[in-house]
């Protein structure tokens, strides 16, 4: 609670605070960075607490932004149908995906997760009928009445931070649940919590699936913020990048998905706006914090409270 309300004050000042001084534009910034920090929590919850290296979870983001776009396609564009269906058509591909994949371990559990992001990329390239390659333009955000309007952006931004807040509420109480640390002594120790009598492949795809669910609706309000939906939603680049913002944020820290994935939106946009050869300036940035923060950047506070101790 001492980090989470002073946080949640934060974001709730930011859209504000952008237009007073006279840069609206960041208010689109900070929504697209709490969209992202929920795809990064997803992964989070498979990748630092259960141990899942999953190169595909781009997969699940891609397939709820399409969800919504095809819904949006024909006709239905509330967000009260559009974005639990996102969240139910990701969940069943990470269940059937989890089913298989999680039958491996190590570098075969990734290049299986890796080998159906890929599948499904190529699948929605080929489906002439949503835009194949050149993928599929949202005439309008969804509409959710209560008196909202998603074209503003002001008012899309507290509906993405009201949603990001309860979605990391409930991910926070299932870790603290018997449940999250299930998850997280299997990821220790995943034959001696088997041998205890926990059924290990059921709580892993029982997670696995859930971060399936998180990142659709990750991907319904990416739909929602670009306009727009592609199959580059689903490349590898993409799994590769959220996982890159676990990393950089904290892989196995609750904070590490939001604070990664502002950490990476926030330099890409300031590097954007000095030079067209950014993704150096990133990677050399990105290189410096792995050397300095090896456990990402939530470290950095621990390291300096035991050297102030």
């Amino acid at each position: 609670m001492a980090v989470a309300l002073p946080l949640l004050l934060a974001l709730l000042l930011v859209p504000p605070v952008a237009l007073a001084l006279g840069e609206g534009f960041y208010i689109g910034v900070a929504s697209r960075v709490l969209v992202f920090a929920l795809a990064a929590t997803s992964l989070n919850l498979i990748l630092g607490f259960g141990g899942m290296v999953s190169f595909g979870h781009a997969a699940f983001v891609g397939l709820g932004a399409y969800t919504v776009g095809i819904l949006m396609q024909s006709g239905v564009v509330s967000g009260w149908v559009a974005w639990p269906a996102a969240m139910l058509v990701a969940g069943l591909f990470a269940l059937v995906i989890g089913a298989i994949s999680l039958r491996t371990q190590g570098v075969y559990f990734i290049m299986i997760t890796l080998a159906f992001a890929q599948m499904l990329f190529y699948l929605m390239v080929s489906l002439k009928a949503y835009g194949g390659e050149d993928g599929l333009s949202l005439p309008s955000r969804s509409h959710l009445g209560l008196g909202l309007d998603l074209s503003n952006d002001t008012q899309f931004y507290y509906v993405v931070l009201a949603v990001f807040a309860l979605a990391f509420v409930a991910v926070q109480r299932l870790l603290n649940a018997r449940f999250g640390h299930v998850l997280q002594g299997v990821r220790e120790n995943e034959q001696r919590m088997h041998a205890l009598g926990f059924p290990v492949m059921r709580v892993k795809l029982a997670a696995f699936t859930l971060a399936g669910a998180l990142a659709g609706l990750a991907g319904a309000l990416l739909a929602n913020q670009g306009g727009f939906v592609s199959p580059s939603l689903m490349q590898w680049s993409q799994s590769g990048m959220l996982m890159v913002m676990c990393i950089l944020g904290g892989v196995g820290h609750l904070y590490g998905g939001l604070v990664g994935a502002a950490a990476f939106l926030l330099i890409e946009e300031v590097l954007v706006a000095y030079t067209i050869h950014w993704q150096f300036g990133l990677g050399a940035l990105l290189l410096l914090v792995v050397l300095v923060a090896p456990n990402g950047l939530l470290s950095l506070g621990r390291r300096w409270a035991l050297r102030k101790g």
